[in-house]
């Protein structure tokens, strides 16, 4: 997808094939985060961390896609995002059961899911948010940034 070509929310969002650039992720994640936060916002108004446990849930799809594309871009390995998204995705259905203690006091269980997670995430935040991609075509695709 070429940084001038209008954005095709559709292919970022549903898709896990293909390329894209470090602006095309901060754009499409961007997104996503202010959708997100209003959801989350309305959801504990409503009913507290188990309805924004869910409300997490429903936007883990999306971010996944938008990640592996930009990891088919870094030419990086899936692995590290399936973690990610798995640590979080475990982390919210603790949530849900409430099986994460308090914030005060928190479970043990939730601890040893949360500490690699938030490594692994500041990890990938630079991998993914702040790295120059593959220069050229590789596996994935054309190089977003129309060079090679």
């Amino acid at each position: 997808m070429s940084q001038t070509a209008p954005m095709d929310w559709s292919f970022l969002y549903n898709t896990f094939e293909g390329r894209i650039g470090r602006q095309t992720f901060w754009l499409a994640m961007g997104a996503l985060l202010v959708a997100e936060i209003f959801g989350h916002i309305l959801a504990e108004e409503i009913q507290g961390d188990r309805l924004s446990a869910i409300v997490d849930l429903a936007y883990t799809y999306p971010e996944f896609a938008v990640a592996v594309k930009r990891a088919n871009d870094r030419n990086l390995p899936l692995w590290p995002l399936m973690a990610f998204f798995g640590a979080s995705a475990l982390l919210d259905f603790l949530t849900i059961l409430n099986l994460t203690g308090t914030d005060e006091q928190p479970s043990i269980l939730s601890i040893v899911v949360a500490l690699p997670f938030t490594l692994l995430g500041l990890v990938l935040l630079v991998e993914l948010g702040f790295r120059r991609g593959t220069v050229g075509p590789n596996q994935h695709g054309p190089d977003p940034l129309g060079k090679g």
